[in-house]
């Protein structure tokens, strides 16, 4: 299922770049907000502020900016 491949793929990078999410997973930017709105829903995704450029002399794609974070939860870690 994507939904899990979306999952393994921050949980292993932490904080991900939506523009690098949607190239992974050979999806739109679009699709991939869709799923990461799963994820933000459950409480395990985040979105995190990005740095624009202010000064209007560059063509970033908005989807470069935008970083979304897993958020690892205590009753997912194992105390040893």
């Amino acid at each position: 299922m994507i939904l899990t491949e979306l999952k393994s793929y921050l949980v292993k990078n932490k904080r991900v770049a939506l523009i690098d999410i949607a190239h992974h997973l050979d999806a739109t930017p679009d699709a991939v907000k869709g799923m990461l709105g799963h994820w933000i829903r459950k409480g395990k995704v985040r979105q995190l502020e990005g740095n624009t450029c202010n000064k209007g002399c560059c063509q970033c794609d908005p989807a470069s900016l935008e970083i979304y974070e897993w958020i690892e939860s205590s009753e997912n870690l194992v105390v040893q």
